[in-house]
């Protein structure tokens, strides 16, 4: 199984920033199939890979606060396949969506 992880911290409450990240994981190939106030899941949209090869995100808030202004952030990327390659398809969409949130939401 490949798992990659990325933390962050986000300079937006809460309540503004889940609406902002789940369209960024829809506009990466993404439905949202879970969301509650502190944890969102996707699931990649099928028919352009493989099935072991579709990517679930989880997204998850961390429950101490970094400030009265942000939080910070845990998002785990996954999928079935067998990491044998450094480069595989679960890679190539955790880069796209880490580098899609940084380049939306400025975080650190």
């Amino acid at each position: 199984m490949a798992r990659y992880s990325y933390s962050f911290n986000v300079p937006l409450p809460l309540d503004q920033f889940f609406p902002v990240l789940g369209e960024i994981l829809r506009a990466c190939n993404f439905e949202i199939i879970y969301d509650t106030h502190d944890y969102l899941m996707g699931r990649e949209i099928p028919g352009r890979v493989s099935f072991s090869k579709l990517v679930t995100v989880e997204a998850l808030v961390d429950k101490q606060p970094i400030s009265s202004e942000g939080v910070r952030m845990n998002c785990v990327i996954k999928n079935e396949e067998l990491p044998l390659q450094d480069n595989n398809h679960c890679r190539q969409v955790f880069d796209t969506v880490k580098q899609a949130i940084q380049e939306t939401t400025r975080v650190s």
